[in-house]
């Protein structure tokens, strides 16, 4: 008996993660160089995302969330603080030791600007489709968004 015969869903399923997976990867670098011009780096940019997100997040949470040590998050929030992306809010109430971070009005627009760039892209891409390209990837959609839970 093949491996096809004893698990035929999860022999497809390798197969169309096999085609998927470079077509991400391709589709993800695109997008990040849409970015490139805005002087933030991709982790500057990702821990900035997650920031708005989550205003009030701790340093060590923020670290938890992305899976990065604690003193490795610690120097980009001190140089994100340093270019004005980002700032200390208030002491918490219950916890006057934690500090969390929120995003200032700079770092809001830059994000801002990143999302509207690589949407405008994104969109001009989707629009050179054929309709029945653009109904595909409507329709992958919310399978995507389910496995990326």
């Amino acid at each position: 008996m093949s491996k096809a015969d004893r698990h035929p869903t999860l022999e497809d399923a390798y197969g169309l993660a096999e085609a998927l997976r470079p077509a991400l990867h391709r589709l993800y670098r695109q997008l990040r160089r849409e970015s490139g011009d805005a002087g933030l780096s991709p982790l500057h940019g990702l821990l900035l995302a997650a920031i708005i997100r989550q205003p009030g997040i701790g340093v060590a949470e923020l670290a938890r969330m992305e899976r990065l040590r604690g003193p490795t998050i610690s120097g980009h929030v001190k140089a994100m603080e340093r270019d004005g992306l980002i700032a200390r809010s208030e002491p918490d109430p219950s916890d006057r030791r934690r500090n969390g971070l929120v995003a200032t009005g700079k770092g809001q627009e830059i994000i801002r600007g990143l999302k509207q760039s690589r949407t405008d892209w994104l969109a001009f891409e989707l629009a050179r489709l054929s309709p029945r390209q653009r109904d595909a990837i409507r329709a992958a959609i919310e399978p995507l968004m389910e496995i990326g839970q």
